[in-house]
């Protein structure tokens, strides 16, 4: 019985790790997208994952919740904060700290 648990245990590693990663490719396509339309400069191709719980979409389904955060510049010198927010693998939310539009 131990056995069996050890392995649901594991495959719930991995699922959780695939997961993650899928959740995080998708913040980094709509993060440099988000950038890239308002004609701004995505910083260090990276997004970090700053909260993580579970959830209920709008399905009323439970998934987790994933809150990114970016960094982006508008002019150059200055660093500008934004966040995306995942809901499983969906994209629900992305905003973006204000900024100056040249």
């Amino acid at each position: 019985m131990s056995e069996i648990a050890v392995l649901l245990g594991f495959a719930a590693l991995v699922w959780f790790w695939f997961d993650s990663l899928k959740a995080r490719e998708h913040a980094l396509v709509a993060g440099p997208r988000a950038c890239k339309r308002s004609g701004l400069q995505f910083l260090d191709q990276t997004v970090e994952c700053v909260s993580l719980r579970i959830a209920r979409n709008d399905d009323g389904r439970v998934v987790l919740r994933r809150v990114y955060r970016f960094e982006f510049t508008d002019n150059g010198v200055s660093r500008r904060i934004g966040t995306i927010v995942m809901m499983g693998g969906e994209l629900v939310s992305l905003t973006m700290e204000p900024y100056l539009q040249q």
